[in-house]
């Protein structure tokens, strides 16, 4: 009896504990197209948007499963007349996710706005936030009005955004769900990117970009790029002190033998060994019909304090994923 008792003890502790070990992972962890993906934390859970209104949720950043549609059976945005809405960002405010999406007509840049929806829940489905509209191109007076990145800096809550025709910063009401001044807007950088992130790690801001052709499969020439400022509006500088407005910057990821085109990276997560991740689209060569795939790799910083990606390109052997 005392043998059982040990055993199961035993068997208890090892299986506990694999609990806790990293997960292996080969990329991509998306074996799907899934675009421009934006990730949150909620409970147990990471939950990642993309591109097509899809949602994943995930444990440990690696492994998938498919949950719904965005809006799944409620009112799509019809104001762009377009299917998909495109490169979303979610956030969440007090009780309620916020999800900012990019509606436009492709090769239409005058057509391009960011929309609004809210959920109670991660997993949706999402209500717009009246007809859904934040703002069009036209009344903001920035062409290609797409890929929202929502940011909070001292107090106050902002919307990043802009794709090849500048990337823009405007700021929104309390609720997040509202442009505060929509004449208010300013410049951050200049007209070679687009998908912007930033991150704040220790007295910078990085400004996380994507630059070059982000859909033309095995011959995407998509990459992320970085500068860094001393606060959120600037202004960014490149590792060798060109000017982003400049349109000067520092690639951190370009396409290898296995990926091309990686780009419109999500936020950062750190793991509990202060590791960086950061997930990301790319296409798989010679099969980039299935569309743009999600990867993941550790984000690594020099001593002076820039990002890099282990040999500058996504990962293509086996990894160890992050510690959750």
């Amino acid at each position: 009896m005392k043998n059982e008792f040990l055993f199961l003890l035993i068997l208890s502790f090892l299986f506990k504990s694999s609990l806790l070990l990293p997960t292996q992972y080969i990329n991509p962890v998306i074996n799907q197209d899934a675009p421009d993906p934006t990730v949150i934390k909620a409970g147990d859970y990471y939950y990642l948007y993309s591109t097509g209104e899809k949602i994943f949720k995930s444990k440990d950043l690696v492994n998938w499963q498919f949950v719904r549609k965005v809006f799944d059976g409620k009112k799509r945005p019809t104001f762009v007349n377009v299917k998909i809405y495109w490169a979303p960002c979610i956030t969440k405010q007090d009780n309620l996710y916020i999800l900012y999406f990019a509606l436009a007509i492709w090769g239409k840049s005058e057509t391009g706005a960011i929309g609004v929806a809210t959920s109670k829940s991660p997993e949706g489905p999402f209500d717009l936030v009246g007809d859904g509209k934040l703002f069009t191109s036209k009344e903001v007076g920035v062409l290609n009005s797409i890929d929202p990145y929502y940011i909070e800096d001292h107090g106050k809550k902002y919307l990043i955004w802009g794709s090849f025709h500048g990337i823009y910063g405007i700021e929104l009401t309390k609720d997040g769900t509202k442009v505060k001044n929509i004449h208010n807007k300013f410049k951050i950088a200049g007209s070679k990117f687009e998908g912007s992130y930033i991150y704040k790690r220790n007295n910078y801001y990085y400004l996380f970009v994507s630059t070059g052709s982000c859909c033309k499969g095995d011959n995407s020439t998509y990459q992320i790029v970085v500068g860094r400022a001393n606060n959120l509006k600037g202004p960014y500088l490149s590792k060798k002190g060109g000017s982003m407005q400049n349109n000067k910057f520092t690639v951190i990821l370009a396409g290898n033998k296995k990926f091309a085109g990686p780009g419109h990276d999500s936020r950062i997560f750190k793991d509990k060994n202060g590791k960086i991740w950061m997930l990301y689209h790319a296409y798989l060569r010679g099969n980039s019909k299935i569309g743009r795939t999600v990867c993941i790799d550790e984000v690594k910083w020099t001593k002076d304090n820039w990002p890099y990606f282990e040999g500058g390109s996504p990962s293509t052997s086996k990894k160890v994923g992050p510690y959750l």
